[in-house]
Formats: structure tokens, sequence, C-alpha cells
């Protein structure tokens, strides 16, 4: 099947939500992956931060036709070992106290907004601008985007969200002085803001924010769905202030490509039995998958090789003249026409992703200093 066809059956059956590249992937190995015409490319943004380990690891292969030759699914009316195990290294690797499992990043954010009004009482949150939480109707909620809020306006509670500049601690104290701590359940924001364009918080945010609602009895919701497992250079971003939040949001690259994610949070917080659920979430498949992932990204370091070749990057980038930020594996290139030079990257065999004229790197941490170079070249 040709690229044309496939985009003509795309027009004819499928709903019309993506703006996609003019690429058709085939198959994946390591860095690369091939299209339809069997052209090979450079893979530069892991599917969206999720590919962490590449493609078609070896590890992960084994492990989905392991547990796929056990069991793939029993539900939760029963207990299974993978769902268990997989919570405890979670736990145990981010000092939270249980885990949730999802089927992504969204649905791990409708978990935190839920539990945060469960324990707290209260029904507003604040946000900040150029957030991106998720499009459901929770998630959405505290997504910033006016192209994504405005469809859906009027059955969004506009009231019940205040979005404050992100990277200002004074407007988050002044935000909650003004509301007297009356009404404000949590504060949820990203470590890093990915869809917003890489915007990277100045150093000492994080810790200022987190001492900002401890002081008001207000929670903290972490979203490290894109940031999480190794992507800036430590296992989770907050990590890089020592913050901990009171709810964590992970997804993407906890699974390696496996449809994967979980809200994690501290002693003293946890739901009643039948108050959240879900048929498919913390699947024997998808937990044992994702505790291969973690157990891959621990061993091999990953963390520091995302730290290592992010630094080989954003250096690289700044000596071609270009005005470049990051963290780890997690880059932001301004350029003049963002959609234009991600083309142009195509058509020389490199894939990337742009948010408006930012051209964003998020690729998998098994990225070494020779594909750095590749990428450097053909930029």
């Amino acid at each position: 099947m040709n690229f044309n066809e496939i985009k003509n059956l795309e027009e004819k059956y499928y709903a019309n939500v993506f703006n996609r590249l003019p690429v058709a992937v085939t198959c994946g190995k390591g860095m690369y992956l091939w299209d339809v015409n069997d052209k090979k490319y450079l893979d530069l943004f892991a599917g969206i931060a999720v590919s962490s380990l590449g493609h078609a690891h070896p590890e992960i292969v084994k492990s989905i036709t392991g547990q796929a030759g056990k069991l793939i699914h029993a539900s939760n009316w029963l207990y299974t070992v993978p769902q268990l195990e997989l919570a405890e290294i979670l736990c145990k690797i981010s000092g939270m106290n249980k885990a949730f499992f999802t089927n992504d990043g969204t649905e791990a954010i409708e978990c935190a907004l839920k539990l945060a009004h469960r324990m707290t009482g209260k029904t507003r949150f604040i946000s900040t601008k150029g957030a991106f939480h998720g499009r459901t109707l929770g998630s959405l909620g505290v997504t910033h985007s006016e192209k994504c809020r405005k469809p859906f306006r009027k059955i969004l509670r506009y009231r019940s969200v205040e979005f404050i500049d992100y990277n200002n601690s004074e407007a988050l104290r002044d935000a909650i002085k003004k509301d007297g701590k009356k009404s404000i359940a949590a504060v949820i924001v990203e470590p890093v803001q990915g869809e917003a364009g890489v915007v990277i918080p100045k150093e000492g945010y994080l810790s200022e924010i987190r001492e900002i609602t401890e002081e008001n009895d207000v929670l903290l919701i972490g979203d490290e769905v894109q940031t999480g497992f190794g992507r800036t250079g430590k296992m989770f971003a907050f990590e890089h202030e020592k913050v901990k939040p009171d709810i964590m949001c992970l997804a993407k690259g906890i699974a390696g490509g496996f449809p994967m994610g979980a809200c994690l949070f501290r002693k003293g917080l946890d739901f009643e039995k039948g108050e959240h659920g879900g048929t498919f979430l913390g699947s024997p498949l998808a937990c044992a998958v994702s505790k291969t992932v973690i157990e891959t990204i621990i061993n091999d370091n990953l963390s520091e090789n995302a730290k290592k070749q992010g630094m080989y990057l954003l250096d690289g980038l700044r000596d071609k003249g270009f005005e470049a930020r990051g963290k780890g594996l997690m880059l932001g290139v301004n350029v003049d026409d963002g959609k234009k030079k991600v083309l142009e990257l195509i058509e020389k065999g490199v894939l990337a992703i742009h948010s408006g004229n930012t051209v964003r790197i998020i690729p998998p941490l098994i990225i070494e200093k020779e594909h750095c170079d590749e990428f450097l070249e053909k930029f």
C-alpha cells in the first residue's frame, strides 16, 4: 500500500482529529524508523517522548511475548502479580505511598483531579498559562490552550480553574491569598512545559511552589507525564529541586510505547473502594512491560545518558547559532517556521515535531553520540 492509498483510507474511515506529518511508518529498530517506501528516518521525537528505549528493544519484545503467553487480562476483580510488583517499584523509586494505574496520561490527570477533590472537599484548581494536561473534560479544564477548550466552553466549568503565569511563584501566592484557601483543592504544574514549546522554569521555582502549597494546605499535583522516567536527566523532573508533590501523574515513557499511565500519591491520600476504576487499568501485560522498561532505564543508567547526550545536543545547537534550551533529552529550538523546519528534516531523514516555531527534540533515551552528530549535521 502506497502513501496516497494510506492517506485516502484515513480520510474515508478515521476521525479527522490529527494533523499528521507526511510519513507512514511500517517498522522500527533502535533509533530508526522506516516508511512504506523503505526510507530510513532518525527518530528524534520517540512518539512524543514515549518510546524511551527506542523501537523493538529486545527486552520489551521479550516481556510482551512472555507475559502474553501467560496472561493478558484478568480484570481488577482478581489479584495479579505484575500489577502489584509494578506498584511496589513505582512507590519505591518515587517515594510515594500508593499507585493507581491508567491507560494514558490524560486518565492519570483525571484520577489526580478526582482524588484532590475527594480528599479536600474543595472544588477549585490552579493551573498555569501554557499548560497542557489532556483533552478529556477534567484534564481539559486545567489545560490552557484556547484551541482545545473553545469548542467545549459550554460544558467546562471555567470558574473552577484559574490560570496563572508559569514560572512565577508570586502569582501563585497571590491567587491563593485572593481565595483565602477556602475552595482551592490543588495546584497542578508541569516541571517542564512540553507542549508549550519546552519551557524550562527558573531555578528554585518548583521548590517555591511546593513551599507555598504546603504553607496554605493546598495539594500539589505534579504532571510528569512527559518529563518522567529519565527524560530530563533524573528519574523524575521534580527531583532536580528535591521536591515531592502530593500527587504525581505519569505515562508516556513508563512502558516504552505500550499504552500505560499511573497516578501516584503520598501517605494520607486514597480513594474509598468503588470511587474510581476501569476495566483495562493495570493489566498484567501492561504492568509487566512497564516493569521491564523501568528496570532497563535504571540498570542501563539511561537517566545519566539523557543528561549527557542532552547537553551534547544543546551545545551543538548553540554552537551552530541556534537559540536552544533544554533539560536532559527534552529540548526546544527556536526557528523562523516550525512546521517548515520539521518538513525539511523529514526530507533529510530526520523525524521531529514542533510547537509553533519551536522544534522539539525528545528522542529515545538510548541515543548515542553518533546519532546526535547525524542530527546536528542535518539540522
